[in-house]
């Protein structure tokens, strides 16, 4: 019997699981014939023709769905949400989407469309039985999750948006304006690989992440090994049918995606999380929260578009604020603090 590799994963992560258990508490014993998985699923998507890696964290009242970006990362950069939400009596799930590592990985570019993922997500949710649940999208992510909530925001609680503007367009002019306050020796650089469309050479791209990615993108040194983890599994084939060539040069089927107009049907309670130095325009942060009637903005003064990892005092310090007033109805668009992230317990 042969094993590919997202089974490979799963059985290992599995046994992982069972590992640490043994060295510290144990778990229940399981009922005759029931086989313990870790928390993990795979749910069969598109009419069974692929499956999807789904992995539940926690257990509690209060249920999140997180979506990663990319798009083709993995959900490994979320790894730190396990010290964090677990605690306040969250309940989450990993979610590796369609083509990204622990997932089937099929060869077809014509997958890789927004509405398809949009769809995908659907058939995670109810495949998971969530309803009433909390939606959490970083970056691409967040896309996915404006998307979504457009859609089929009857079955959320609420909404995160994190790190991601309302359009590409603005996007890439916030990108271009962060580009042109390089040293013009630096942009000589850049510009000499793109112009030859050559953008894997490797002075380019030392010179992408010493500029740009090391400022804007996670502004740690060095990168945390969940994040470093999720990058060296990014799915090329993906990421550039979709974004392009990298974060700042945006070639793919998405670049002319535009939601400003379309916030204001997110009646959800929102919120809208970002970094001073993400790649992402602060500005377009207020913007949103000024368009997503029931919503709250937070600036990380200290993150970037990693603020999850950069700045996690502030980061989870506002969304676990901000989840407990949801949980009591008084989630209003107040100004998020920043300081000391705190783990509220939210389960009772």
């Amino acid at each position: 019997m042969t094993l590919d590799r997202r089974t490979f994963l799963c059985g290992a992560a599995a046994l992982a699981g069972s590992a640490a258990v043994g060295l510290g508490q144990a778990r229940p014993p399981s009922k005759a014939g029931e086989i313990k998985t870790a928390g993990i699923r795979l749910i069969p998507i598109d009419g069974g023709k692929y499956k999807v890696w789904t992995k539940k964290v926690g257990t509690g009242r209060i249920k999140m769905l997180t979506l990663h970006g990319g798009p083709g990362v993995t959900h490994e950069y979320f790894e730190c949400f396990e010290d964090f939400l677990p605690g306040a009596g969250i309940e989450f799930y990993y979610y590796d989407q369609l083509g990204s590592a622990y997932s089937d990985q099929p060869d077809d570019r014509s997958l890789w469309t927004i509405d398809r993922f949009r769809e995908e997500v659907e058939q995670v949710r109810s495949a998971l039985g969530l309803t009433n649940f909390y939606l959490l999208g970083h970056s691409w992510g967040g896309m996915l999750g404006i998307e979504y909530a457009l859609k089929y925001q009857k079955y959320l609680r609420g909404f995160v948006l994190s790190s991601m503007t309302a359009s590409i367009p603005s996007y890439m002019e916030y990108a271009a304006k962060l580009r042109a306050e390089l040293p013009k020796d630096v942009l000589a650089i850049l510009e000499k690989y793109e112009k030859a469309g050559n953008y894997q050479a490797p002075e380019y791209q030392e010179t992408m992440f010493k500029q740009m990615y090391s400022r804007h993108v996670c502004r740690l040194d060095p990168w945390p090994d969940p994040l470093d983890r999720a990058f060296k599994h990014l799915n090329e084939k993906v990421y550039n049918t979709m974004q392009g060539p990298n974060e700042f040069v945006v070639t793919g089927n998405f670049k002319d995606w535009d939601r400003w107009k379309d916030l204001p049907q997110i009646k959800v309670p929102t919120f809208v999380v970002s970094g001073k130095y993400d790649e992402m325009n602060p500005d377009d942060m207020k913007r949103e929260g000024k368009l997503i009637p029931n919503s709250r903005v937070l600036l990380c003064e200290n993150g970037s578009h990693m603020c999850l990892w950069d700045d996690q005092d502030a980061y989870f310090r506002g969304l676990l604020g901000w989840i407990r007033d949801v949980e009591a109805g008084a989630a209003g668009p107040k100004r998020a603090d920043s300081g000391r992230a705190q783990a509220p317990s939210l389960s009772s």
